[in-house]
């Protein structure tokens, strides 16, 4: 005579949670709002992406060449904040709420396949840094009086964008160096375990 468990055991490879850690677990959802958010701020960065360039268009002719220059800087900038929130967006949501499934897409993004949360703090550090250095030049090109018009940046404010600028650079590069340790460290642990 067979005994029949009390409890029927879950599927193999899928544990119930009890209650509490199911709570919490349940509560990245909350986070699907954020996300909801920030793809209306990329809508948001599209409309300003064409009026910028409804504005260059129109006014090519009565532009000089540093103007010009400056317009293309800031849709330049629209388009690297938008691949950041691109990022965010679905590296984020992969990452912290729940699995996209997009393996065998076309159009699956190349960097998703190994995204981690550390791998996504680097690629917004390197983002980051590229939007401070196209904010940087425009302030170099304005501040420079090259962009026509009058300017409002001053001798300090130049520097201290400059300065922040290198703080992000040395902030990503401190990231990379942390991650790049933590990943040595778990590949001798596992050889170690290997080994055993």
């Amino acid at each position: 005579m067979s005994m029949t468990p009390e409890t029927p055991l879950p599927p193999p490879g899928r544990a119930r949670l009890r209650p509490i850690p199911l709570l919490i677990f349940s509560s990245r959802w909350l986070q699907l709002p954020l996300y909801v958010g920030l793809i209306v701020g990329q809508a948001v960065y599209a409309v300003l992406f064409l009026k910028e360039l409804w504005h260059l268009v129109a006014h090519a002719f009565d532009f000089s060449e540093q103007q010009i220059m400056l317009v293309i800087l800031s849709l330049i900038d629209v388009v690297m904040i938008s691949n950041l929130l691109v990022m965010v967006i679905v590296g984020g949501y992969e990452t912290f709420v729940s699995r996209l499934n997009l393996e065998g897409h076309p159009d699956e993004p190349e960097w998703l396949s190994h995204v981690n949360a550390s791998v996504l703090k680097i690629k917004l550090a390197m983002a980051i840094i590229g939007i401070s250095s196209i904010h940087l030049l425009r302030t170099f090109i304005e501040a420079g009086g090259l962009g026509g018009g009058r300017t409002n940046y001053t001798e300090t404010g130049v520097m201290w964008q400059t300065i922040i600028h290198l703080v992000f650079i040395i902030s990503a590069v401190g990231i990379a160096y942390v991650d790049r340790l933590l990943s040595e460290t778990e590949r001798a642990a596992h050889m170690a375990e290997a080994h055993h």
